[in-house]
């Protein structure tokens, strides 16, 4: 049974701003973990004399864990005071970054990637939850435009900082984990000074320990299958029966405990929503292209068309600009009509296109257009990342806003871990299979001529040109997977019923108990008073 919440006063429109700075900084350094390696990651894995299979595990590795963490997360929201959950989540993204720095082998970057991404899934959980409890929702998507300029800044800009960084001498790639530490470090005084949220003090509290550990033990056996299948073994063998049949039974042992635990971490009831399902289908086609076009189209450029990594991040710039101005304008839009539907649908057939568009490029491609394509992806992904989220807070009470939001979080996540993961593989197939075939054609010995090698200043002149070549030509490839995925996202979008986004923090308020958005005066208002 709940006991009273503790009694906050309702936060104005400036302190919503000021609590919402230090969330949204805290939020930039979560996202840039996982992308500003994308344009550095060639001459990190170079350094470490790493393999194609650790290249993405660097990124993987991170994806994993905070998918795996963040339902649990979530829940803990629902249950626990929000602002310390920030904070702790924060602290571990540090001790992680700084690890990850210091890390002298690409197996001990890969281990402290992991547990970078323990924190990194609690800030992208609960930043979405803490705005939803101090902003309605049909207000909420004014937020949601600077919540989606962040997110488009440091998942797209990441590149662009990371190639910056390896590319300044006295600098190095090391910088790519420790340059967010003093950010976060800012932040987590900013919150701790400005943070105001209502916090219900339950005095029954039980946490679902069972369903979080095979959730997260679950989806964790599957990723790791997803990475190494076809490679280190083949899709019919033992090693395949074995991890996708224990990934099913823990899966299917988590589905019947979360059915009958007090407290679910994934509650059924909210997944079995028609918003919520179709939101989840859809989230996962952006999930794909927001990590899966970071990364690759990266290592596209470096690799492919022989750019510095400043360079390749400075060519990422259309897919930085599709995705902060989709959001910030669809986000204004929404907030004066309250109709949502249309920018997800929309969002989703321009991600379709985008897909399709990149799918065509090869190692000569005009850069204009692969800089058009990119624009389109990104303005797919700015129209319906963040409105998908907030179409499942408005469907949900407050009181289970933290398991709905980290919910959407969770799948997008998984669609951007799988996203690498089978895209890496089929890259490196589809690469391994060009430079052998070039090599022999240019009569040049397979063995020993070092193909594989990601440091390809080490190679002679002939065999840089053909890896370049097979990496340029193979990129597009992968495109063409991820448009065919974004279609099922097109079919979930239509599916959703017209919604109109309620101005009340919660679905039980009456007209009566709403809050005010405007104070005396004019000046806004957003924060629960309940």
């Amino acid at each position: 049974m709940s006991a009273p919440a503790t009694t906050t006063a309702p936060m104005s429109h400036r302190q919503v701003l000021e609590a919402l700075s230090g969330l949204l900084l805290v939020l930039f350094v979560a996202m840039l973990s996982s992308t500003i390696v994308a344009t550095a990651l060639p001459q990190i894995i170079g350094a470490l004399n790493g393999s194609q299979t650790q290249y993405t595990w660097v990124v993987t590795a991170t994806l994993l864990t905070a998918t795996a963490t963040t339902p649990v997360w979530g829940k803990l929201a629902d249950l626990f005071d929000k602002k310390t959950l920030v904070q702790v989540a924060i602290v571990i993204f540090v001790v992680g970054s700084v690890v990850s720095g210091f890390a002298q082998s690409a197996g001990q970057l890969i281990a402290a990637r992991a547990f970078q991404g323990i924190g990194v899934g609690g800030l992208q959980a609960l930043v979405q939850v803490v705005i939803a409890a101090m902003i309605p929702p049909r207000e909420r998507g004014r937020y949601n435009g600077y919540l989606g300029g962040v997110v488009a800044l440091s998942t797209v800009g990441g590149p662009l900082l990371g190639g910056l960084i390896v590319d300044t001498p006295w600098l190095g790639w090391r910088w790519c984990f420790f340059i967010g530490v003093p950010v976060a470090v800012v932040a987590l005084f900013v919150l701790q000074a400005t943070l105001k949220v209502r916090t219900v003090r339950r005095a029954d509290v039980k946490i679902d320990y069972l369903g979080a550990s095979l959730i997260a033990v679950g989806v964790s056996v599957l990723l790791v299958w997803i990475s190494f299948v076809d490679g280190s073994f083949a899709w019919l063998s033992w090693q395949s029966v074995t991890m996708v049949g224990a990934s099913v039974v823990l899966l299917g042992a988590a589905v019947a405990v979360e059915a009958r635990a007090a407290e679910p971490v994934v509650p059924l009831g909210i997944v079995k929503q028609r918003t919520t399902a179709l939101a989840i289908l859809t989230s996962i086609a952006v999930g794909m292209a927001i990590f899966g076009g970071a990364v690759f189209l990266g290592q596209y450029f470096q690799i492919g068309r022989g750019y510095s990594p400043t360079e390749a991040g400075l060519l990422t710039i259309p897919l930085m600009a599709g995705v902060l101005g989709a959001s910030i304008i669809s986000g204004r839009l929404i907030s004066k009509t309250g109709r949502i539907k249309p920018y997800i649908v929309a969002g989703s057939a321009t991600l379709v296109l985008g897909f399709l568009a990149l799918g065509q490029i090869d190692h000569e491609t005009p850069l204009v257009l692969v800089g058009g394509a990119m624009l389109l992806v990104g303005t797919g992904v700015g129209m319906s990342m963040q409105n998908l989220v907030l179409a499942v807070q408005n469907a949900v009470p407050l009181k289970d806003v933290g398991a709905a939001s980290s919910t959407i979080a969770f799948f997008r996540s998984l669609g951007g871990t799988i996203g690498v993961s089978v895209l890496g593989a089929v890259l490196a197939r589809r690469v391994e299979a060009a430079i052998t075939r070039d090599l022999t054609a240019a009569g040049i010995p397979t063995a020993g001529a070092g193909g594989g090698n990601l440091n390809l200043n080490v190679l002679p002149d002939a065999v840089q040109h053909i890896v370049r070549a097979a990496y340029g030509d193979a990129t597009g490839h992968i495109f063409v997977i991820s448009a065919a995925v974004a279609v099922v996202g097109v079919v979930a979008a239509l599916l959703l019923k017209p919604i109109t986004l309620r101005t009340s923090l919660d679905l039980t308020e009456t007209p009566s108990r709403r809050l005010s958005l405007r104070e005396p005066g004019g000046a806004r208002r957003s924060g629960s008073g309940q």
